[in-house]
């Protein structure tokens, strides 16, 4: 395994916070259209039960301090069906650096016609628990500033998100801002580190091919601050109302394969691998993510449709 210099690492660490160096401060996820919770606080009681969502995703395998990602989001309807309540808890790590987000999320929902084509609006708040041990390194030399400095550092930030989502039964629609507050880490070595806003705008809407095969393009763009456009294209197949197949393009930065299994109508597991495109392939074999789905509803008779998304 190819190794890169303990300094380059605290520094790659200290760009996730967002300084003055081009940086995306969020996790990345691939599957996000089975769970846009994450995202977006409007999704919260769009799937008409207690639903939870456990995620885990190793990014960029075998690349010293990559992020590495755990997720786990809970969001139910209330019985009014028009709110709908969520809790997200997402520990993200890159480096020594670690940060645990912990957020309550919102939903208020209008039904605008007989289709029940639905306009969510949606608020989330809560807190990231922001951590630094730089002990775990292996350092050449400990007398350097940017060692002592930043050695054990913890911060815990308030923030709040908003967003809308769109949706009928076959398609979905969304824009979010998940962090509305800039809040300052104000690092111990003197650098500069803000908490930077990050804009989602997804969507994707379900084809019926024929009487066994649906179709899914979905998108997710994101934006921050001091960092390249991102863009995710993602083109699925649901096969039997079973198993979704697809391919996936992050612009200039990976291509992958995924995949979704309904093992019963409350329960599904599934699988993304993204081949890294840009500079990082050489020190890495790719990005793994699983995603582990149950939703506590009445079972019925036979197998229902599963939820497109």
């Amino acid at each position: 395994m190819r190794t890169l210099p303990k300094r380059i690492l605290i520094i790659l660490g200290l760009a996730g916070l967002g300084s003055i160096a081009n940086a995306q401060q969020e996790a990345q996820y691939s599957m996000y259209f089975f769970n846009p919770l994450l995202i977006n606080p409007g999704y919260a009681g769009s799937q008409e039960a207690l639903t939870v969502t456990a995620l885990v995703r190793d990014q960029w395998t075998n690349f010293d301090g990559a992020p590495k990602t755990q997720g786990l989001s809970i969001h139910s309807p209330l019985k009014s069906q028009n709110i709908g309540l969520g809790l997200t808890v997402i520990n993200d790590q890159i480096g020594a650096n670690k940060n645990t987000g912990c957020y309550a999320d919102f939903a208020y929902s209008i039904k605008l016609n007989q289709k029940n084509h639905r306009l969510v609006f949606g608020l989330k708040a809560g807190a990231d628990f922001y951590r630094t041990n730089y002990s775990n390194l292996k350092i050449n030399d400990n007398t350097d500033n940017l060692y002592l400095d930043g050695y054990n550092y913890s911060k815990t930030f308030f923030n709040v998100g908003a967003g809308l989502y769109y949706y009928g039964k076959r398609f979905y629609f969304g824009a979010s801002s998940p962090s509305l507050i800039k809040n300052n880490y104000n690092l111990p070595s003197g650098q500069k580190a803000v908490q930077e806003n990050h804009f989602y705008a997804f969507g994707g809407v379900v084809i019926k091919l024929n009487a066994a095969v649906n179709m899914r393009p979905s998108f997710v763009i994101k934006y921050v601050n001091n960092a390249p456009l991102s863009v995710d294209a993602n083109l699925s197949f649901l096969f039997y109302e079973r198993v979704w197949v697809g391919a996936m393009y992050r612009y200039n930065s990976a291509a992958g394969a995924n995949v979704m299994y309904n093992i019963t109508q409350n329960f599904k597991i599934g699988y993304a691998y993204d081949y890294t495109l840009n500079n990082i392939q050489k020190y890495s074999a790719g990005s793994h993510e699983i995603m582990l789905s149950y939703d506590l509803r009445k079972l019925s008779k036979g197998f229902k449709s599963p939820r497109y998304f």
